[in-house]
């Protein structure tokens, strides 16, 4: 059974999570309303993705 050769301070085993915090998400302006939204995904406020409107067509078809 491995057994340590010496116990490992508090300040020690913490500062090696120091760069282990999570970070914010990237919102970017939506192109069509402006509104905060993620990368890559759909706007939630207005159904575009990248100029041309998605939402309104699902619905449509529906």
């Amino acid at each position: 059974m491995a057994v340590p050769r010496s116990r490992i301070s508090n300040a020690r085993k913490n500062s090696k999570r120091a760069h282990h915090a999570k970070k914010p998400k990237n919102l970017m302006a939506c192109s069509n309303c402006q509104q905060p939204t993620l990368a890559h995904r759909i706007c939630k406020f207005c159904g575009f993705y990248k100029g041309q409107p998605i939402k309104a067509k699902a619905e449509e078809k529906n």
